[in-house]
């Protein structure tokens, strides 16, 4: 695939008419002319909110709209038929389908059960009360109205290792499933904060019991079989336990007709976290490269204060390029949201730019920053706060510029605090450009391309600037851009 580009395909807060199967299946060939080559769909499975679920609280992971459940048969986004004509729609043009994976929990139990559970401290998971005790919860999932197709599989208490509901006594919280897989403690190999972070919501999977395992591994030949999907973005990593992923993974790929393209989303902001995972799953999944989401978002608050030589330091993409997937927002980082850090609007251009016209790692772009967004949500003030998020002009011909001109060898021109530069030197088939960009005045930059670049007049490929820029005999010359925003220069003749 040359110069992969994924689009996330939804946001948190996407209309829930279930239209946004069918404006996939639209815009198909928009996103191929852009130069999306893959898109990652929000999960297409029944959540615990029926037709307004965003797909997160996992209630029955063989439902994509076919059966009513949770008060409606389509989904948020759409019923079972026009999901499987989006993908078709989106295979039509060579673009690749992501689809996402939440095996962390289930929400939306059909029965309760009795069982014993052990009160857990929320800020260190590893402090349990001595004594269990008997209660009621919401664990057993029979999925009534599918009655067992695809799947005859039962989940009850002993598939789950924790619970944020208890009743008789009623009591919320974290508590502690006591079985014959659990135990009394918690899985290992998950996130270290909060002493042990396997517990996140609702009836918590647990990975040892081995029948639940091998209905993960079902699962995962079924929804490979009904929507032939080309991979996986994985939810929620760093709550599940990095062994199963590492026989999850294994498994897929090698049941797979063709290698699958697989991201996991582990957010945390230090980049030693996202190695050790990386290393304990043997390599095994790209990540998304969060400690860089997060320097954009202080990039764009700070202005001119921040110091863009530093840009890329201690992210996944500087560390390790080959399992970086990098990105400016997703639905957990827009306004109001939980991991909220958005990225203002002025600085987004040149984040994009140099996600996309650098060679290292694979570009994840948002779709409200393609299309733009309007929503509103109450904050954490208590407060209903609306929401405009206007798509970026220059978005669309950066993701050209991606496919025409970011090819050859990358040069890094990061020597001022508040202007940097790359080039990309271009193949012989392929062009390459000269990328500035500035957080503060106008910026501008000598470079020295080489005479292979001798005599050529360079233009703004964004439109930015007006003027033409012409190389000496030595490949030399001063390459600008407006303060506060990103030039794309690219030679004359190949426009």
């Amino acid at each position: 695939m040359k110069n992969p580009t994924i689009v996330q395909y939804f946001h948190w807060y996407y209309p829930g008419d279930g239209k946004l199967w069918p404006e996939v299946a639209e815009r198909a060939p928009s996103l191929r002319e852009m130069g999306i080559n893959m898109v990652w769909l929000p999960p297409a499975y029944k959540g615990s909110a029926g037709g307004f679920s965003v797909g997160y609280d996992t209630y029955d992971l063989f439902d994509l709209g076919e059966f009513d459940q949770k008060g409606a048969v389509a989904t948020k986004y759409g019923d079972k038929t026009q999901l499987l004509a989006a993908i078709e729609a989106l295979h039509q043009q060579d673009i690749a389908v992501l689809m996402d994976v939440v095996m962390n929990h289930k929400m939306g139990a059909d029965e309760k059960e009795s069982m014993q559970v052990m009160r857990v401290n929320p800020e260190n998971r590893n402090e349990l009360d001595e004594a269990a005790f008997e209660c009621e919860a919401w664990t057993r999932y029979t999925f009534p109205a599918r009655q067992g197709k695809y799947s005859k599989f039962i989940w009850d208490f002993r598939c789950f290792s924790g619970i944020d509901h208890i009743e008789n006594p009623e009591e919320n919280g974290i508590f502690k499933i006591i079985n014959d897989y659990s135990g009394e403690g918690w899985n290992d190999e998950v996130d270290e904060e909060k002493g042990n972070f396997d517990y996140l919501m609702g009836s918590n999977i647990d990975f040892r019991n081995q029948a639940v395992t091998e209905e993960l591994k079902y699962w995962a030949r079924w929804i490979l079989n009904e929507t032939h999907c080309d991979g996986f973005r994985l939810d929620a990593v760093k709550h599940i336990p990095a062994w199963f992923y590492r026989l999850w993974i294994d498994h897929v790929q090698e049941v797979a007709p063709k290698p699958l393209f697989i991201v996991a989303e582990y957010w945390s902001p230090e980049v030693d976290a996202l190695q050790n995972y990386i290393e304990q799953v043997e390599g095994k999944t790209m990540l998304f490269d969060a400690p860089l989401q997060d320097n954009f978002h202080h990039a764009s608050k700070q202005g001119r204060d921040y110091d863009l030589r530093q840009i890329f330091d201690g992210t996944l993409v500087e560390a390790d390029p080959f399992h970086a997937v990098t990105l400016v927002a997703n639905h957990d980082t827009q306004p109001l949201q939980a991991l909220e850090a958005p990225v203002e609007a002025w600085f987004k251009p040149l984040a994009y730019a140099l996600i996309l016209l650098r060679e290292n790692g694979v570009p994840s772009i948002f779709y409200p920053d393609l299309y733009g967004a309007r929503y509103e949500d109450t904050g954490d003030d208590g407060n209903v706060w609306p929401v405009e998020i206007a798509p970026i002009k220059e978005l669309p011909l950066l993701l050209q510029a991606r496919q025409r001109y970011a090819h050859g060898i990358q040069t890094l021109f990061f020597d001022h605090s508040n202007c940097i530069a790359f080039s990309r030197s271009g193949t012989e088939e392929e062009p390459g450009c000269v990328v500035v960009l500035s957080n503060g005045d106008d910026g501008e930059k000598t470079l020295e391309l080489g005479e292979n670049y001798a005599s050529k007049r360079w233009r703004d490929f964004l439109g930015h600037r007006e003027d033409i820029v012409i190389t000496d005999d030595r490949g030399s010359g001063v390459f600008t851009c407006n303060g506060g925003s990103v030039s794309v220069w690219v030679i004359e003749e190949t426009l």
